[in-house]
């Protein structure tokens, strides 16, 4: 992920070094100061918004003590805020949650009620972003020396916005980033010289935007250091889209014209800059993508590239094979941990294994707490949606410095932009400390039993969407028995399978079309952020459901017994991952089919769009 820029003039060797030293010093500082950096973060938070409605309505009365925070303050989740957030959304200015104005909203991928959450933010959050950008590229130069020397091959997008009714923006936290003036007019610095030109990054169109960051990527392919995306999934489709596009890429090469599908003035002006007739380059790509040869792509492509810059934890291990199998092995950096509700930490072993990645929490974001959590280490690998906490629960929230090592925590987070004792829900592991700071793995997100992109489906939502698809069969005197699900990463774009299991009592065969029909019932019942996955930001192909043989789900239950499962507790997956349940499940297909059409998105939530939205 790019990092934020610091120096307004061209920098030597000398300063950069001094200035990547006086970076390294402030994280050890704050590591090593860590509870009473914390004590004055929350102090800060509560003093400056003392006189907020929210913490009025708790009876804080000014304090700023932890005591009193703990005591009055309870912990939240987006359901209990949710009214406040609205009133805010619909123009209601007065100091709700924060004392600063709201100066707009970040939009989680998670959801509430099928829609994107609202995070409010305020302008000064953005330096806070800009801090922690600032930290990982002095922290990476200490393994790879010399990044300053050549440029970053980012593939970097913006994605819909839309206005609340009260006229705030409403839009993900990387498209606010880069299209804020810290991005936009950053300064010269040697770590955010990018192949990816501004206008090619803040392109709407998802097509002319990759085409033309892949193009000036490959004009500038020998200074190329460092690739990468914000998520795996988005740089695996960069390289499928080099698949498909390199022809016509190796074209514009050749005669240094711009293809006319890039109709964006501002873009093709951008890569007019940097594109000339280069027949020799276009000779060297052609040599190496005709031979239909993808292993290794980027090695190949782009010899001088030293590492892969991705977040492959949590859902997104899934593509470490498949971006080993493009990048030769190359190093998988995951840099940073972030979220919508705040930016929390870096990596500071960067060059780790993709398994051992953890993230040293940066005491000055925002003030945090941990509240121990058992997890059933099951096939789904997550937690039961959030219950509001018992007392006795309250009680058992640890500050920074008290966590323990091994134990697994969930995040809980209050910030300068308005949430208090927040329930992120994100589940951490503590690894280890750097100074009195924990080092914590990302473990998995509460509840998501299906992820491809940004997008989290889980067993509710997924239930819910099954009843509105099993209609269809009614007709037909059939029933859906037993299903489960998997989220298939070995297409690109990846896309969610379902298999079932039939009881057909009926004597009418059901036409594929029927199916057809269900797979599309599924995709409407979901969220927000799946259906801009699959209409706007095509990172999620057509739903599958693909019909297994009579007593597979049996079988399935035989396997899990023959591991040591108890019969009378077992309870059929509705999220599989385990290759041999995989197998099995694919050894038993009947049949299989892909919802016809994508399902109906607009931006911004339901309740906001006016009858002249046309559909994206």
């Amino acid at each position: 992920m790019p990092e934020a820029p610091q120096n307004s003039e061209q920098l030597t060797d000398y300063n950069l070094a001094e200035k990547n030293q006086k970076t390294l010093q402030f994280i050890e500082d704050v590591t090593a100061n860590a509870d009473e950096v914390q004590k004055t973060v929350l102090a800060e938070i509560l003093s400056q918004n003392a006189n907020v409605e929210y913490l009025q309505r708790h009876g804080l009365n000014g304090h700023t003590d932890r005591e009193s925070f703990k005591k009055l303050m309870p912990v939240i989740k987006y359901e209990d805020i949710q009214p406040d957030i609205n009133r805010i959304a619909n123009g209601d200015t007065s100091p709700i949650l924060c004392s600063s104005a709201i100066s707009e909203f970040l939009t989680s991928s998670g959801t509430s009620g099928g829609e994107r959450k609202l995070m409010p933010t305020i302008e000064e959050e953005l330096e806070r972003r800009s801090l922690l950008y600032s930290l990982l590229m002095p922290v990476m130069s200490q393994f790879v020396p010399g990044l300053e020397k050549g440029k970053g091959m980012y593939f970097l997008f913006i994605k819909s916005e839309a206005k609340t009714p009260g006229g705030l923006l409403a839009r993900p936290v990387l498209t606010s980033y880069y299209k804020s003036s810290h991005f936009k007019e950053r300064p010269y610095d040697p770590y955010t010289n990018y192949t990816s030109p501004n206008e090619t990054i803040l392109c709407s169109d998802s097509y002319q935007s990759m085409y033309s960051q892949l193009l000036c990527g490959l004009c500038q392919n020998k200074e190329v250091l460092r690739v990468g995306a914000v998520f795996a999934s988005g740089f695996i489709r960069a390289i499928r889209f080099l698949e498909k596009h390199w022809a016509l890429l190796c074209k514009d090469i050749r005669t240094g014209t711009l293809n006319p599908q890039i109709t964006d003035p501002s873009v093709r002006e951008a890569v007019m800059k940097i594109l000339k007739p280069d027949p020799n380059l276009a000779d060297f790509i052609e040599g190496v993508c005709s031979k239909n040869i993808w292993q290794g792509i980027i090695t190949k492509l782009w010899p001088n590239t030293k590492y892969v810059d991705v977040i492959v934890t949590g859902t997104m291990s899934q593509y470490i094979p498949t971006l080993d199998y493009y990048s030769n092995d190359l190093p998988l950096v995951c840099t940073m941990y972030a979220s919508s509700e705040c930016y929390f930490g870096v990596n500071l072993d960067p060059l780790c294994k993709p398994s051992e990645v953890s993230y040293t929490l940066i005491p000055s974001m925002c003030y945090y707490e941990f509240l121990p959590v058992q997890r059933n280490n099951g096939v789904t690998d997550s937690l039961p949606a959030p219950k509001s906490l018992s007392e006795k629960e309250q009680q058992e929230l640890v500050d920074l410095v008290d966590v323990k090592l091994g134990q697994e925590y969930e995040l809980i987070v209050t910030t300068y932009s308005g949430l208090y004792r927040y329930r992120v829900g994100d589940v951490l592991r503590v690894a280890g400390f750097k100074n009195k700071v924990p080092q914590c793995n990302f473990i998995c997100r509460k509840n998501v039993v299906l992820s491809i992109d940004s997008d989290k489906t889980d067993e509710v939502e997924l239930q819910n969407a099954m009843k509105n698809a099993v209609n269809h069969l009614v007709p037909f005197d059939a029933t859906v028995t037993e299903y489960t699900s998997y989220a298939d990463t070995s297409t690109i774009p990846g896309h969610y399978v379902l298999f079932w299991e039939l009881n057909l009592k009926g004597s009418t065969p059901i036409p594929p079309s029927v199916f057809e029909d269900c797979s599309l019932a599924i995709e409407e019942s979901f969220n927000s952020v799946y259906r801009q996955g699959r209409v706007s930001d095509k990172s999620i192909g057509p739903l599958e459901i693909k019909i297994v043989e009579p007593g597979t789900f049996d079988k399935l239950m035989d396997y899990a017994i023959s591991l040591g499962a108890s019969i009378n507790q077992y309870k059929t997956p509705r999220c599989v991952k385990f290759a041999p349940v995989l197998e099995l499940l694919n050894s038993r297909i009947v049949s299989s089919y892909f919802s016809p059409k994508c399902p109906k998105w607009v931006p911004g939530h339901k309740q906001w769009n006016k009858p002249e939205l046309n559909e994206v």
